[in-house]
């Protein structure tokens, strides 16, 4: 009986034992259950903690702009969120932070060349061609970036005795940047099949440009690049201010004095930073004057803008890229271009018959463009109604093309006027004064201002006879002498 109820007692026991660690079990798989959906959101929190964090960590890498170019997202959607400058370290070299904002900062880099170097001609004829009044509103940036301590410490003494006087004025400074802020330079795509040292030479010079343009960002109201082989037209800020007078009120983010490479582009000092963040993120991809294309065209300016005569040329007879033979020369390029035209803000108004695009505001302005109409007839006229009463002192007007010598203005002439009323074809003068007849497609009237007593309002070009050739205006150039009431 016992052992029969010891049996029992075990039977009994291993029944309840196989009902608790049932229990258990469900118990077990309901707690695992629960834990592991507790896993799931504690999961997803901690994901979304950790790419929150990464956000945080990008937006304050963007906010510091810290140097490494595989961290820029490759998108350029928003070009605003580029708008702060980059932390890096300067070494001035030789002149001190300038004390106050000038006009324009002319900045330009330099490197070891193989053959010849033109920097300090360069720096020569930039002040040189400069009057003593313009010399104030300028400040020269020159960055030496190569890493060869030995050049840079003997072209520092080479400027600091050539231009000293300057460097005291606080019109000259020279920079560098060390190796440790370059990104990667070996290495790099191979794009277009160059091969890798020239990649590397672009790639390179693209991050100077970035480094330099990030120095100036805040030195002046503008800012033009120069190359380090570079000639200077006679008072070249007189004619770089008119241009950027006449263009008031119109949207533009590069205007160009040269058609040649890097040299002589002119841009407003707060878009700097952005374009130094541009060169930046693409910096392996091509070299800096195809990116500069992309740029201005990121910022809604499709066509260039590019003036004569050139302000600026290309001297240098060696390239700084392994000493190869570089002739270019810009044609266009006049030592003695500062008689530019000021071209006051004006309404253009024809009643000729418009080819195409070819309208009006083509041939008032010194870009490479021009009006082209239809065939006119007598009693049409092209017309400028300026925003302001003026004085001139010269009108210039040149009329076909080198292509289409015949289509020139055949039979006409100039006038002047005031009293400006409105009329079907548009605000015009109520009476002109008639300053001469076109010879050979062109015109140029000087001493305006004494030959007409009145404050000019209106011009306009009058067709005195009818001609069965179309009518190319070239350009239209007026010189003003001063505002009225001054």
């Amino acid at each position: 009986v016992t052992l029969l109820y010891a049996v029992l007692h075990v039977r009994h026991s291993l029944k309840y034992c196989d009902k608790m660690r049932c229990l258990r079990k469900r118990s077990a798989v309901s707690f695992l259950g629960v834990l592991v959906i507790c896993l799931l959101f504690m999961n997803l929190y901690i994901e979304d903690g950790y790419v929150l964090e990464g956000d945080k960590q990008l937006i304050r890498e963007t906010a510091t702009h810290q140097l490494n170019p595989e961290r820029y997202v490759h998108t350029f959607k928003d070009l605003s969120n580029f708008s702060g400058s980059i932390n890096i370290s300067y070494r001035y070299l030789a002149g001190t932070p300038l004390t106050r904002k000038r006009y324009l900062t002319i900045g330009l880099s330099s490197v070891k060349r193989k053959k010849g170097n033109y920097l300090l001609e360069t720096i020569k004829s930039i002040f040189e061609q400069s009057s003593y009044e313009e010399l104030k509103e300028i400040a020269v940036v020159v960055q030496l970036a190569d890493f060869d301590s030995a050049w840079c410490e003997g072209m520092v003494q080479d400027i600091s005795q050539k231009f000293a006087h300057h460097i005291i004025a606080g019109r000259l400074i020279v920079i560098h940047v060390p190796e440790e802020y370059y990104p990667v330079l070996d290495g790099l795509k191979r794009n277009y099949n160059d091969p890798e040292d020239r990649v590397k030479f672009r790639s390179k010079q693209n991050v100077d440009y970035a480094f330099l343009l990030n120095f100036c960002a805040n030195l002046s109201d503008y800012y033009v690049m120069l190359e380090d082989d570079v000639r200077c037209s006679k008072n070249f800020l007189t004619a770089v201010k008119k241009v950027i007078t006449s263009r008031e009120g119109s949207y533009w983010v590069t205007l160009e004095f040269s058609k040649l490479g890097y040299i002589g582009k002119l841009y407003h000092s707060h878009d700097l930073p952005r374009l130094a963040h541009f060169l930046l993120m693409f910096y392996q991809e091509m070299p800096c004057d195809w990116l500069l294309i992309h740029f201005r065209g990121l910022l809604a300016q499709k066509e260039v803008i590019r003036f004569k005569p050139s302000l600026f040329q290309h001297m240098g007879y060696y390239s700084s890229y392994k000493g190869a033979e570089n002739k270019l020369k810009d044609d266009d390029f006049e030592e003695e271009s500062f008689d530019i035209p000021d071209n006051p803000p004006a309404n253009l108004l024809t009643n000729m018959n418009v080819f195409e695009n070819y309208e009006a505001s083509k041939a008032y302005s010194s870009i490479d463009e021009y009006f082209w109409g239809k065939a006119p007839s007598i009693g049409d006229f092209y017309g400028i109604v300026f925003e302001k009463p003026i004085k001139i002192s010269k009108i210039k007007v040149v009329t076909g093309t080198e292509d289409r010598q015949n289509d020139i203005l055949h039979h006409g002439a100039l006038e002047v006027g005031e009293k400006i009323v409105g009329s079907k074809n548009g605000r015009q003068c109520t009476t002109y004064l008639r300053l001469g007849e076109f010879r050979n497609g062109n015109i140029e009237i000087t001493d305006v201002e004494h030959k007409v007593l009145f404050d000019i309002n209106c011009m306009r070009i009058l067709v005195t006879k009818s001609q069965k050739e179309w009518l190319i205006i070239r350009s239209i150039s007026v010189w003003t002498s001063q505002t009225p009431n001054q």
